[in-house]
This record gives C-alpha cells, structure tokens and sequence, in this order.
C-alpha cells in the first residue's frame, strides 16, 4: 500500500515513519525539510502538494500550522494562523477526494472533545472504576463535540469536513482524536513530569509533578500504540466514517472506546500507564 503522510518530522509523524516503513509504502512530506521528509511542501499550497498525491492509495493527514492557539487558550478570537491551519486541513481533504485515495487518516486531538477534562479536572486523572469514591468520567465515541479551545475547533472541523468527503464521495475516513504522543525520549507516563522537572516549573515529587503523571496516566497513547492505531485504519475496508480515540490500554483512561476500535478496526493497544511506577532509570 502506498501511503502519503503530511507533517512527517513531527512528533506523531516520526513515530510513524519510524514503525510502518516495513508495512507500507511511505511518502513524507513536511513544510521542512529533515529526517523525515521524502517531499518538503506546504499543505496551505494546493498545487504544492496535489502531484503527490497520484498513486497513492491512502493519506494520514498530520501537518499543523503553528501558532494555532494551542489547547490552553480558551480566547474566541480568530488569527490567521488558525485560518491557515483550515486550509491545511481542506487542500489535504480535496486532493485525496480529487485522486481518487481510499482512505484518509486526519489527526484529530483530544481537544475535540476535550471540555469532558476541563469541567471534570483534576479528579478525572484518578479515574478507577469500580473503586471507592471514584469519579468514573468517561467520553465514549458517541461523545458530541465540545472543544476546549479554538485549537479544539479546527479538529472538530476536520472532522466535519471528513465526514462529509467520505458521505459525498467515495472514500473511507477516519479521525484519530490522539491523546497525548510523545517525542522518543518522553514516551512514557512521567514524560510530561520530567520535561516540566528539566524546564524548572516544578520539582520532582511535588503536588505539581504528580498531578502530571496522573493525567498521563489516562491520556497517554505510547508511539508504538499510535502507529498500531494508524495502520489499522490504514488496513481497514470496512469503515465509510468513523472517530477513534487515541489513547493505550489506560486503566484511568476517560476517552474510552477501545472496545469500539477493537470491533471496528481491530485496535489493541499494548501500553498501559499503570504499568509504570516511576520514570525509566
């Protein structure tokens, strides 16, 4: 299979370039040129990066623009960076359509849906079902949109805009509300807490520290789970239309519909926060 991702020196593209290069035939392409980058194009440019589309049969769809807001800014102003972040998002979608691929992957977040944390946090970074005084907040694939930032938003209108390719036309869609992937170095639980330790905003084993690890502890998605994740869609001939959260096998996980992506597309994740006690040696 011939396989086009958009955005491939970042985070999540790394990792995939790293982990499906036996399985597919890859195409990077990034706005800059780097380790992973076949093609150095700009999704904003449509006739940039339509050629690279001929032949392909699928496209995971990863490129952000910088300065989108970022999932903390909660302001309802627009900028231009955010404009340019749509137009990402809509020049990927009408060249997969227009090349006839069978399917597109969009990287969507957890900011999608991400209110469920804001109006729940912290106590939902104890999740414990079953457990005594447990707050048990889940967010199932059925959950509506209710982003937490104008970031959020333009997920949520990837989303949309998915759907509509693959009602409209002939082509599966799938949107990845990714959790929190990581760079190499700080993919684990403790990450977020050792980058904030190595940063000085906090020191290790502070209230601070540990209200990070818990919260990685329910969103993490480790790097080989992501790429597991992607090359089940990527293989999937079933789906017209569908969201999946992406997150590991968490026990306190709150975006839980892995028995959905399991029926669905056959996602088993084999990484679990709670399967870490400390950050690695």
């Amino acid at each position: 299979m011939d396989v086009l991702i958009t955005g491939s020196n970042g985070v999540v593209g790394s990792a995939l370039a790293e982990r499906l290069g036996d399985e597919y035939d890859l195409t990077l392409l990034d706005v800059e040129d780097g380790e992973y980058t076949d093609v150095v194009a700009d999704a904003r440019d449509y006739d940039a990066i339509r050629s690279h589309f001929e032949r392909q049969d699928a496209v995971v769809h990863l490129a952000l623009t910088p300065g989108t807001g970022g999932p903390d800014d909660r302001s309802l102003g627009w900028s231009s960076a955010q404009a340019d972040n749509l137009e990402g998002i809509h020049n990927v979608t009408e060249a997969a359509v227009d090349a006839g691929l069978d399917s597109l992957v969009f990287a969507s977040s957890n900011h999608a849906v991400g209110m469920v944390e804001v109006r729940n946090g912290p106590e939902v970074y104890h999740n414990d079902p079953g457990g005594p005084g447990a707050e048990d907040v889940r967010a199932d694939h059925e959950e509506p949109h209710r982003p937490d930032s104008r970031y959020g938003l333009t997920k949520c209108y990837g989303e949309d805009l998915g759907r509509l390719a693959a009602e409209a036309n002939d082509i599966r869609f799938y949107a990845l509300r990714i959790g929190s992937v990581r760079a190499p170095e700080y993919d684990h639980p403790y990450g977020d807490a050792e980058a904030g330790v190595e940063a000085g905003r906090w020191e290790r084993g502070s209230d601070a520290y540990a209200e990070q690890v818990a919260r990685m502890k329910g969103l993490w998605q480790s790097r080989r789970d992501c790429a597991r994740l992607v090359a089940c869609c990527l293989d999937d001939e079933t789906v017209e239309w569908d969201h999946f959260y992406g997150v590991s096998a968490n026990d306190r996980r709150w975006l839980d519909d892995l028995a959905h992506a399991r029926e669905t597309v056959g996602y088993e994740p084999r990484d679990n926060g709670e399967d870490w006690d400390g950050p690695p040696a």
